[in-house]
């Protein structure tokens, strides 16, 4: 668990990591590298989900070494099952990281959503949708592993 304490925000006890996939951790269906390392590093803390459509369809084979859960969308409505997923979880113990529209949701219902802007760019219902912008994944995952980054940023 990871807990921080911001100022005029209150404290955030977070248990979960729900990460999508297709331009967040990986970029053209390929993890993007480094990523793995700061999962597995993570995954001491952090119950790690890798939650994607899956469009290129490399998913498991790029993310077997990662100390998580990978889950393939089934529905037509992504956006309402990774919101879904991040409720099920107990959302005010949800970090969640996207990029896209069908992150939306989960990024505004999770108890701190990062939207990573990255080589794929971001869907703009996803930006308006986060409480953290970050350039790519690896700030994104900085700010977990170093938790002061995230009290300063969204402190009042």
């Amino acid at each position: 668990m990871i807990q921080i304490d911001i100022p005029g925000l209150g404290a955030l006890s977070l248990q979960h990591l729900v990460l999508d996939y297709n331009g967040t951790i990986a970029f053209d269906g390929s993890l993007i590298q480094g990523v793995e390392e700061k999962l597995n590093q993570l995954a001491g803390a952090l119950n790690i989900y890798i939650v994607t459509a899956d469009t290129y369809g490399t998913v498991c084979q790029k993310c077997r070494n990662i100390k998580g859960e990978i889950k393939v969308l089934k529905s037509s409505n992504g956006a309402l099952e990774k919101e879904q997923f991040v409720e099920s979880l107990g959302a005010e113990r949800v970090v969640a990281v996207g990029n896209g529209v069908n992150d939306s949701l989960m990024l505004k219902k999770a108890a701190l959503g990062i939207l990573v802007l990255g080589e794929e760019g971001a869907a703009f219902l996803a930006l308006n949708n986060a409480d953290i912008i970050v350039k790519d994944i690896h700030d994104a995952l900085g700010l977990l592993l170093n938790k002061i980054r995230i009290k300063a940023t969204m402190r009042s």
